[in-house]
């Protein structure tokens, strides 16, 4: 047989389907991970949508709920060069599922060449004819007034005598708009994939985080506190304007191998330990520090929490100390040397032998991996919708992606709050894995240069469609060099910038507020006498402390919602590197925040600001007001270039808000 004679292979799929589908965003990893939004935000989503040769497309975004069958239909704009863009609102907590649909539009086509044909004075007869097939198709799908109205254009169409008639119905876009509702879209081509989009509550947009370790809430010097203790600085931490009160690990902790005063490797009997070496004789991770109280004792924290509009976050740390009961009932979720002894958690040089890791390639996985949902679970039951997780990245991946899918089948309401410094992309993995919020760079982005890059970076590109950050500017863990050597104004400027660049932030206090700045040695950033290893008594009403300022930055926080958000930062120019000038905006340019930052805690520093009037809508003729809600100052600008000066002595910043100027029918100016 000759090769010419040889049987030609058909390809399977539907050769009539000419339309391609590309470049679909967002889609994070080829669709294998989930986009995140929050109730009320919209997803946009772009794609390259194009045929061959010049017929003209119809293209439509879908999307449906999880538990929904049928699939809304919006449909999408053209852009530029093959680009196309539709979007939609979620409205609701849970899985949305979004795909796009193209096909040859007929109608368009034949419109859109019938147009140019009779500009040029061809002879369109026979176009009409072809047109009125294309309006009988639609008519055949059509019922009731819709089926009436297009069976009579058609019949129009069929009439050389209505020929101006038949043009002038042509181009009407009412005509358009009712075929389009029936497309023949027998070819179309629809998108391969189902993307997914994940969608939370607010709070795990916008909050406002504090960490306090209870045992050191005690009125008196040496006494361990309880949660009742704990209650009685919910209306401290409300006036500062928390809404998120972040506990470390509130269970018994282990006594072989207990860490002492300044991580000391062996402490003294009656050193209090890490609360991150869980477990002892009296429970594990679903039990409670008998000297924090009892379980009716924490119930009653959540609810007096709640009535101060606080919510309670609290510690997960899958590990165990030494003496957990889970090392006696279940030995081979852990791993063990040759010489007997179980390994303990170290990153040399450092070592932690109060605490053991769970070995997750046990053959037992399985039931490790349903053991630990069950603690979730355990306190979902008692209250809690917010988890910090503690090192997440020494777990595997595939297991936090199981695990908070599972818990947000039945409580879409729980945050999971990512504490990893590592590796980037470790980072950005475990919030494709789904984790809500994460933890940031942030504390270690101290120039101009490096907040304006790394701010970018994540809400200026694909990260901010997964990776919501939550900058803290210092932790139990980390004393910056920078807050270390910049004393009170520094702290200041610290949380003006994380307060104002996002839209979640939190401080662990009251080591913050009072700006405890202390290093264990130089050159660490360990807390000299650190709380994760005693007790701390502080004197929250010492008069340098910082609970005024930081109540009036949450109050701004409140007050404007153009702070309530990440992706509507833009960065603007400003002739002095140690200032950095930013601002956020609503939507409709009803809020508009523009903060200017001092970033040299030690010098006053002065600049010349240059804002993109067109972009804010701004006559470059009127003046605006600049309203400063730190100090109250108002000020007249005009045009796009204006002075600023910070002195970070008196306040590291000015957070203005941008006031329009309006004019009355009586012909009387004002500013809102």
């Amino acid at each position: 047989m000759k090769k010419s004679e040889r049987n030609i292979v058909i390809p399977v799929k539907d050769g009539r389907r000419r339309v391609v589908i590309t470049g679909v965003q967002p889609e994070i990893d080829c669709g294998c991970f989930a986009i995140k939004r929050t109730v009320g935000e919209k997803v946009i989503v772009e794609a390259d949508i194009f045929t061959d040769g010049h017929d003209a497309l119809s293209c439509i975004l879908l999307y449906r709920r999880e538990e929904e069958a049928q699939w809304t239909e919006v449909p999408m704009k053209f852009l530029a060069n093959d680009r196309w863009q539709g979007s939609f609102v979620v409205t609701a907590m849970g899985r949305y599922y979004y795909t796009l649909r193209a096909w040859i539009d007929r109608f368009q086509s034949w419109r859109r060449d019938l147009t140019k044909k009779v500009g040029a004075g061809q002879e369109v007869k026979v176009d009409l004819t072809v047109g009125a097939e294309i309006v009988e198709n639609a008519g055949e799908k059509a019922s009731g007034e819709d089926a009436s109205r297009l069976k009579e254009w058609a019949q129009a169409l069929r009439s050389p005598q209505e020929l101006s008639k038949s043009i002038r119905l042509v181009l009407d876009e009412e005509t358009a708009a009712m075929i389009a509702r029936y497309p023949e879209s027998q070819s179309a081509t629809t998108y391969e994939k189902e993307l997914v989009v994940v969608v939370e509550r607010t709070r795990a947009r916008f909050s406002s985080w504090y960490e306090i370790f209870p045992r050191s809430c005690a009125p008196m010097p040496g006494q361990h506190g309880t949660f009742r203790d704990c209650e009685t600085r919910l209306p401290y931490v409300s006036a500062m304007g928390f809404d998120v009160l972040y506990l470390p690990p509130i269970h018994p902790i282990g006594r072989i191998h207990r860490k002492g005063k300044n991580n000391i490797p062996a402490g003294k009997e009656d050193e209090v330990g890490s609360p991150w070496a869980i477990g002892s004789e009296e429970g594990g991770h679903k039990a409670i520090h008998p000297q924090l109280g009892t379980l009716e004792d924490f119930r009653r924290l959540l609810t007096k929490a709640k009535e101060h509009g606080i919510e309670i976050a609290m510690d997960i740390a899958f590990q165990c100390a030494p003496d957990h009961p889970y090392t006696k009932e279940h030995p081979e979720w852990f791993r063990w040397r040759p010489d007997g002894t179980v390994q303990y958690a170290e990153n040399p040089p450092k070592k932690y032998e109060d605490i053991i890791p769970f070995d997750f390639q046990t053959a037992r996985w399985r039931e490790l991996w349903e053991e630990l949902r069950s603690v979730i679970f355990y306190w979902i039951d008692q209250g809690i919708r917010i988890f910090r997780v503690d090192n997440p990245h020494t777990k595997p991946f595939q297991f936090w992606e199981w695990l908070i899918h599972e818990i947000q089948k039945d409580h879409p309401e729980v945050i999971f709050l990512s504490e990893a410094f590592t590796r980037p992309k470790v980072m950005y993995h475990l919030a494709k894995s789904g984790f809500t919020q994460s933890y940031t760079y942030f504390a270690w982005r101290n120039t101009k240069w490096e907040i304006t890059q790394y701010l970018m970076e994540l809400n200026q590109t694909e990260v901010k469609e997964y990776f919501r950050p939550n900058l803290w500017p210092n932790t139990p863990d980390i004393l910056t060099e920078y807050l270390q050597m910049g004393g009170r104004p520094a702290f200041m400027t610290r949380l003006t910038l994380a307060a104002t660049l996002g839209a979640s932030y939190g401080i662990y206090g009251p080591a913050f507020e009072l700006c405890e700045n202390h290093p264990r040695e130089f050159g660490s950033e360990e807390y000299l006498d650190s709380e994760k290893y005693e007790i701390k008594h502080w004197d929250i009403q010492r008069t340098e402390s910082l609970k005024d300022f930081i109540a009036r930055i949450n109050r701004i926080r409140r007050e404007n919602p153009a702070l309530q958000s990440d992706w509507n930062l833009s960065f603007h120019p400003i002739d002095n590197d140690q200032l950095i000038c930013y601002s956020k905006q609503t939507e409709d340019l009803s809020d508009l925040i523009l903060v200017v930052v001092n970033l040299d805690p030690h010098h006053v520093h002065a600049g010349w600001v240059e804002l993109p009037l067109s972009a804010l809508e701004l006559d470059p003729r009127q003046p605006y007001q600049m309203h400063d809600l730190l100090s109250g100052a108002r000020y007249l600008w005009t045009g796009s270039r204006n002075y600023v000066e910070v002195d970070p002595r008196i306040a590291p910043a000015h957070i203005f808000r941008l006031r329009r100027r309006i004019r009355t029918e009586r012909d009387f100016d004002y500013f809102m």
